[in-house]
């Protein structure tokens, strides 16, 4: 006969221990597989979190770019255009000046008014251009308008004032674009 061995109630919780061991190192290791792929889940989420960032900041820089070469072409445009506009005021001056100088006999009577009325023509397009002119006898002196060029000592126009111009300034709007010299009295 063949004789069974007794298990005793320290085998059978031996066997238990080592089931339990044997389960925690299972739920351990599906703990760990879990989390593993729980982590590359997250990886591959950030991922193409980052390409779709990068798609759109290259998507912005590419219309920022865009914009930047469009304002440049219209700044140039509104430039050019000004430009031509300008010019286009000061070419009919110029044509009769061309026409002044072309007549062959004039009496001197006929030329100054031919040239006062070309002056004329000429300030009637810088008033079109929003250009005006400064620097008057009697004005009191502004060094943001005026450069003085000599200084006199004149009693009766009083201190700091215009006494003659020598040459005007123009300005648009509040920008000087020519300074008007001018001597000054103290």
């Amino acid at each position: 006969m063949v004789q069974e061995e007794e298990k005793t109630p320290e085998a059978s919780e031996q066997g238990a221990e080592q089931k339990t061991a044997q389960e925690a190192k299972k739920d351990k290791s599906k703990k760990k597989k879990n989390r593993e792929e729980e982590l590359q889940q997250k990886l591959e989420e950030a991922e193409a979190f980052g390409k779709k960032q990068k798609e759109q900041l290259l998507r912005t820089a590419a219309e920022y770019d865009n914009f930047r070469k469009r304002t440049e072409r219209e700044k140039s445009a509104v430039y050019a255009d000004a430009t031509a506009d300008a010019v286009k005021e000061i070419l009919n001056v110029a044509d009769n000046l061309e026409r002044a100088l072309a007549q062959q006999e004039c009496s001197v009577e006929d030329l100054r008014k031919g040239v006062e009325m070309v002056q004329a023509q000429m300030c009637a397009a810088l008033d079109k251009l929003g250009v005006t002119a400064m620097g008057e006898v009697g004005e009191a002196f502004d060094p943001a308008v005026h450069n003085a060029v000599s200084h006199v000592e004149d009693e009766a126009a009083g201190d700091n004032v215009v006494t003659q111009v020598f040459q005007k300034g123009y300005k648009i709007g509040d920008k000087v674009i020519r300074y008007a010299m001018v001597q000054v009295a103290n």
